[in-house]
């Protein structure tokens, strides 16, 4: 019974120097063995010491640092690559279809009756109206007494006008009116996520951007996802939706076989670590700031976060800043960027409002050094109770 004794104070006595000795341990290297839901301060920061090896540049964000990202991010704007000048008319094309009517001043032989005695009361113009006609593949129509006709490339104007003057001597007085019913020719291509998909004709009016979207019945997504493309022959051109809807100037003229798509592209970053919440979050096309990201993801848990220690993971593009060392490049021209956010330094909240967060970035907020003794200790005290537990029992049993 009294080795049991023995036992159990034998026990006790060494707690303490257990409990210390654990302490000192826990504190040098708590960061690096224990469960953790992320990489520590100290591992992403050692993570760019040497960027030729690992392929990693972990670079400050400053002030200069979020302004250079910003002006490379800036939009290319419609008004700029795609002009606001309307294009002439291509005129009348292949598949058009005409609607022709001819006049001729009494006595009408032509297409007139050819009754004007004076029975038949006040002389008056005849009119016959042609039945419709589509422009064939060579561009032409065919009329009676005229015979085929070519218009391709015409306007209205320039086809009536063309029409009276053959008709000159055949008919008395001739008058001519031609009207395009089914055009084929000029006309804009709306696709995507609209209601319906379309071929918007363009008028002498001059349509816009946001006419083609109309016409087509409206988008079918929220307006702030949304991102138009533009393609005229070769040129391409994109631009968010809301940016186009605030600016007239980009509220582009359109031209014959331009092609509108309406895309829905949700961005979204990934918040992980110490944050208010650990998930995925859309944003808008036209894109947010760090300072808007970091609001969006509840901010930073006080009794885990390390205010020095967020930082944005980001495939950069090669050319978006001058790299203290030669960066490892990536066959699609990236480079593997770890962005560190000083929240300790107010100047950085400055920077935030002008960091611009990307599509697919990773915002990870890592825990601070008193998070990690705390769940230390928190192990240490899970391991130590159960000793005294048993140094009590045992020192019961030899009572």
């Amino acid at each position: 019974m009294k080795s049991r004794t023995d036992l159990g104070f034998r026990i006790i006595r060494w707690l303490p120097l257990i409990v210390s000795s654990a302490l000192l341990v826990g504190c040098s290297w708590s960061g690096d063995w224990l469960a953790a839901a992320g990489p520590s301060y100290r591992q992403v920061k050692s993570a760019g010491a040497d960027p030729r090896a690992s392929g990693i540049q972990v670079v400050e964000l400053t002030d200069s640092v979020a302004r250079r990202l910003l002006a490379n991010q800036r939009a290319i704007l419609f008004s700029e690559t795609l002009g606001s000048a309307a294009q002439r008319s291509p005129g009348v094309g292949p598949g058009d279809v005409l609607e022709i009517t001819l006049w001729e001043a009494p006595p009408g032989l032509l297409f007139g009756s050819g009754s004007a005695g004076p029975a038949a009361g006040p002389a008056t113009a005849s009119a016959t109206t042609l039945p419709a006609q589509m422009v064939s593949a060579d561009g032409a129509v065919g009329l009676p007494f005229l015979g085929q006709l070519p218009v391709a490339g015409k306007t209205t104007q320039e086809i009536e006008a063309e029409i009276v003057r053959r008709l000159q001597g055949k008919a008395n007085q001739p008058q001519a009116l031609v009207r395009i019913t089914l055009n084929s020719t000029a006309n804009v291509t709306v696709v995507g996520e609209v209601t319906t998909s379309a071929r918007v004709p363009l008028t002498a009016r001059g349509e816009r951007l946001l006419d083609a979207l109309a016409a087509a019945g409206g988008l079918r997504q929220p307006l702030d996802k949304m991102t138009l493309q533009v393609t005229r022959g070769n040129q391409v051109a994109a631009m968010p939706l809301q940016e186009v809807v605030r600016d007239p100037l980009q509220n582009i003229l359109l031209q014959s076989g331009d092609v509108i798509a309406a895309l829905y592209q949700p961005l979204s970053f990934t918040v992980l670590g110490a944050a208010g919440k650990n998930e995925e979050i859309n944003f808008e096309a036209q894109g947010i700031s760090l300072a808007q990201a970091l609001a969006r993801a509840g901010g930073l848990l006080d009794n885990r976060a390390r205010a020095s220690g967020a930082f944005v993971f980001r495939l950069e593009q090669a050319g978006a800043l001058e790299w203290a060392v030669p960066p490892r490049i990536t066959p699609d021209g990236r480079v593997a960027v770890i962005y560190r956010v000083n929240l300790r330094d107010p100047a950085t909240f400055f920077a935030a409002q002008s960091f611009p967060i990307e599509n697919k970035d990773i915002l990870y907020v890592s825990n601070a050094s008193a998070a990690e003794l705390q769940k230390f200790l928190n192990l240490i005290v899970s391991v130590v109770y159960p000793l005294v537990n048993v140094g009590n029992s045992v020192g019961n049993l030899g009572n």
